[in-house]
This record gives structure tokens, sequence and C-alpha cells, in this order.
């Protein structure tokens, strides 16, 4: 059993509405009378059961549904408020599998309508189903794992540019602007996990939640690195001494351009501090 939120908008963080009118759990059907005191939600029972949130079919919102908690409910009339807590260690599910699985589920009502309907469906199965055979569709890494994504640290911050001594003061700069927003920086030659050096680079970029690569000197080895970070999904900044040095695939992303000089690096440092705010406040 679970209940089943459906907004046109999707849902906020933490709590959002719903019309009240729009609760379609009465007194006299099951299962959602299991949930009512005095004819009223009792947020004590309500709080047993998961609760998806989606957003509805062709809605405005994210069309990804989120398995929460519900753990405050207040009657304001027209509309009533909600406060919820994500369940973080359930993955979301597709709107698309929702629809293809709601005779499953018991749902009842239009996906494309907003309600609360409590289902008698059970809801891990079908999310087991459809993990496993999305698991079972996704391409298979053959160089390298990826599985390090599974494990972002958020206060990582991964470095990729040429190896040379060269580099160590932009290096220096890039950690002390980490660092001065509670975040730590890390090259790849810091490391050494596996046996094969690009496996550790992987990893360090999967693992990072933003990572810097200094295209200076049209390094290829730091060009297949920024592809990988942008496949992962990752935040990714562009540094570099020399404009020319931005292949055109890139040209189209922003990028700091810096001088290796003491005047040029204390420019840098307040460059990637700023954007590193940024990223963290959009997080």
């Amino acid at each position: 059993m679970f209940h089943l939120l459906v907004s046109y908008n999707g849902w906020e963080d933490g709590g959002d509405t719903i019309p009240t009118g729009r609760i379609y759990i009465k007194p006299d059907e099951r299962p959602g009378s299991l949930l009512l005191a005095n004819g009223k939600l009792d947020v004590s029972k309500v709080n047993r059961i998961p609760a998806v949130l989606m957003t509805e079919i062709g809605g405005s919102g994210p069309q990804t549904a989120r398995i929460v908690y519900i753990n405050q409910i207040v009657d304001n009339g027209r509309q009533t408020s909600l406060q919820y807590s994500t369940d973080t260690s359930v993955p979301g599910i597709d709107n698309a599998d929702l629809e293809r699985f709601s005779a499953q589920l018991g749902i009842k009502y239009a996906l494309n309508h907003t309600h609360w309907e409590v289902c008698e469906g059970d809801l891990f199965r079908v999310l087991l189903k459809t993990q496993l055979r999305s698991a079972a569709t996704k391409p298979q890494a053959t160089v390298f794992s990826t599985d390090a994504i599974q494990d972002q640290e958020e206060d990582l911050v991964s470095v990729m540019m040429p190896f040379g001594k060269e580099f160590d003061p932009v290096l220096t700069t890039l950690q002390t602007a980490a660092n001065a927003v509670g975040l730590r920086c890390v090259r790849a030659d810091d490391i050494w996990v596996h046996h094969h050096v690009m496996q550790d680079i992987v990893d360090l970029i999967a693992k990072a939640k933003v990572v810097i690569c200094d295209c200076t000197g049209k390094n290829p080895n730091v060009f297949y690195e920024i592809g990988i970070a942008h496949t992962l999904g990752k935040d990714v900044i562009l540094i570099t001494q020399a404009k020319a040095d931005i292949p055109f695939d890139l040209q189209s992303h922003r990028h700091k351009q810096y001088l290796a000089n003491s005047e040029g690096l204390a420019d840098l440092a307040k460059a990637i501090q700023d954007r590193l705010k940024t990223l963290i406040a959009k997080s």
C-alpha cells in the first residue's frame, strides 16, 4: 500500500500544498479509510506507508517521481499543506513506468489529473522490476568502471591538468580557492589505488562534486577527461592560459583565462572561489 500524489507543477522539496477537494480518501472506501481518524487524515497512520510524489503526465514538473514519507498535514480549507521527507535510499521512478504498471499498482485515477489517492499495489516490487530492467539495458563500460559515481563526495573538487612542475602553482591556487569555501581539491597524481592509472582518474572524476580542467597546451589527456566528466554529468570548470587552446567543440562552454604570474593566479583564485560558491548554492 502507498500514497500517490499527483500535481501538474510537480512538488517542492520538503513540503507543498494540494487542493483539499482533490484528496480522494473517504471514510467509506478502502484502503484510504484505514488512514483516517474521526473522518480526518491521521498523520501517525499516513506516515506508516510511503508516498509517491509525481508530476502529472504532460505536466510542467520533473517526469520522475520520488518516494517520501509524509510527517505533517494541515487542512487550511481549500488547500491542504503537507510536510514530507524524501527517502534518498530509494531511486526515483519514471512517470512512464508508473503509467505502464498502473494496473499492478492499483492506481484508480488518471495520472494527468492532480489528486491524492491511496493504492493497494506493491510499490517496491514494481520499483525492483524497473531497476532490474534498467540495469539489464544499461550499456556496460569495458575500458574502465564508472561505479564510483554512486559514491560522490560533496566536498571533493578534482583537477585535471597536464603533469608538470610549471602547473604546481596553479594547483596550489585551485586548492586554496576550494579550501576557502569548505571544499578540498585533489589532482590525479595525489592518489594511487588501482594498477591502471586511468581507473584512478575516472574514479576521481566520478566521486567529485566539481571537476576543474586546465586546457593549457591542448593536452589530449585533459580533453579525454573533460569528455568523461561531461558524460558523467559533472559540473565542469574550464580554465586556460590561452584562449586558442580551447577546441572548437568546447568553445560554447564558458571558461576562465588566466596568467601564470602572481597577479594572474590571484585573479584565478577569486574567479574559481566565486564559481564554486555558485555551484554549492545550486546543489
